[in-house]
């Protein structure tokens, strides 16, 4: 969603001529772009609007180019438009906490009631999952293993009235200890028919009292998320709201502000289809992430809720650092199923996203190039695996027979080494360069 902006942004910080004309052109590109993702074309205007006085009116601290400060003014304001600077709270303020899942079908409920079990697993929180939706077929069976994966507690019943299963199942989990207690709904009604579906959730909230209830809008459906935000709030207050799918959308953008129009708060976002592909949603982060600065902090968030925190830890700050060597690459390698694509993880990193030079194709890799790889490494001495720059012709050799591989493997390996490199000094310059700006994320 929206990748247009970064090269926008690059074009833009390269770009030379007469400062008010590129202003224009970029405004230009960044109105395409956000209209593209179905943003609301009157607050477009109105946030590009206020981008340009302000570009134009305001003259930047001494050491700081006029361009890069209008990259912090076009921050500050998608900011603003995508909600604000105060970020969403999502450790329960109490136990037990009990969250009611609502949404129509298709919003993807029930997959994220298990991301939201394995968040708070990892957060050390003893999760209980309820299935209340008895209309669905199969929703039982898929909430029940996704319980199983998340190491969460379970009840459900495939027959009968969902407000007395919500309820009965609250009381179980409540008695087995559990602290967090996610109630997943039926969604069986289609956008604008939502009638008996809106009924139906009245009922459980008025039996199981949930302390939040968690609005789940698809991200493809794009603007038509306010008027179903409003209307799921007048039927059951809702506290929060989460945003599916944003990996699979370029409509994502009119979902976000749409929803944060109607002053709910939108509390996570799904970035992906593993359990671990739910994060906190902080329109500075995300900002920062369209505009090509990368978002640190949610990187390495993730990271330490997986189990290899702290080996993943390591490697994190040895790139961070520019302290790249091929452990730090085969402690990535090893991590990498669980983190999910590079490209994406990279994205997080600041710079990143605008390195033009950089093949993104280079950085998606499968199951088993990684399995090369990690046989290449473990065939290095330790003067290879912390110097890799002295692998010649004749070590490419002698590691591609010791690993079983080919010396163009090799090769390959060692590109990607030294492109992460220079990925690396970019990123350390930007980061110097945000820091001058006040924007470090």
């Amino acid at each position: 969603m929206m990748e247009g902006v970064r090269r926008a942004v690059a074009k833009f910080l390269k770009g030379g001529g007469v400062y008010e004309k590129a202003v224009d052109a970029f405004l230009r590109d960044l109105q395409r772009e956000l209209i593209k993702a179905d943003v609301n074309v009157k607050l477009v205007l109105s946030v590009t609007r206020s981008i340009r006085e302000r570009a134009l009116k305001e003259e930047p601290p001494p050491g700081v180019t006029r361009r890069d400060w209008m990259i912090k003014i076009v921050y500050e304001e998608l900011v603003k438009l995508f909600g604000g600077e105060q970020e969403p709270q999502v450790e329960p303020p109490k136990t037990p906490w009990v969250i009611l899942l609502v949404g129509v079908q298709g919003s993807g409920k029930t997959t994220t009631a298990g991301k939201l079990a394995y968040y708070y697993v990892r957060r050390g929180y003893k999760v209980g999952l309820v299935s209340s939706d008895t209309h669905r077929p199969g929703a039982y069976e898929q909430l029940k293993r996704l319980a199983e994966e998340a190491g969460a507690m379970f009840y459900g019943e495939k027959e009968g009235d969902p407000a007395d299963i919500a309820r009965r199942g609250l009381e179980e989990l409540l008695q087995r200890g559990a602290e967090v207690v996610i109630v997943d709904t039926a969604g069986r009604h289609g956008h604008g028919e939502e009638a008996k579906l809106l009924e139906e959730m009245r009922a459980i909230a008025s039996k199981v009292r949930p302390d939040e209830v968690a609005l789940v809008i698809d991200a493809s459906i794009g603007q038509k998320a306010m008027s179903l935000a409003e209307r799921f709030h007048k039927s059951t207050p809702i506290g929060s709201i989460i945003i599916t799918k944003m990996d699979g959308t370029a409509r994502g953008g009119g979902a976000l502000t749409a929803a944060a129009v109607t002053g709910a708060r939108i509390k996570f976002i799904g970035t992906g289809e593993t359990l671990s592909e739910l994060e906190p949603f902080a329109p500075r982060r995300f900002v920062a992430r369209i505009l090509g600065m990368g978002d640190l902090e949610s990187l390495l968030e993730r990271i330490r809720s997986l189990e290899e925190a702290s080996e993943l830890d390591k490697a994190a700050e040895d790139v961070l650092k520019g302290r790249i060597t091929m452990r730090t690459i085969y402690r990535q390698l090893k991590a990498m199923r669980k983190l999910g694509p590079l490209g994406k993880v990279l994205q997080m990193l600041p710079g990143a996203s605008m390195l033009a030079s950089i093949d993104e194709g280079a950085l998606k890799l499968g199951e088993e190039k990684m399995r090369r790889w990690m046989a290449i490494i473990e065939s290095m001495t330790y003067e290879e695996l912390d110097r890799p720059d002295i692998i010649d012709k004749r070590r490419m050799r002698r590691i591609a027979i010791g690993s079983g591989t080919s010396v163009e493997d090799v090769r390959e390996l060692l590109t990607y080494y030294k492109n992460l490199k220079t990925m690396m000094k970019k990123l350390k310059r930007d980061k110097r360069l945000l820091r001058r700006l006040g924007m470090e994320i």
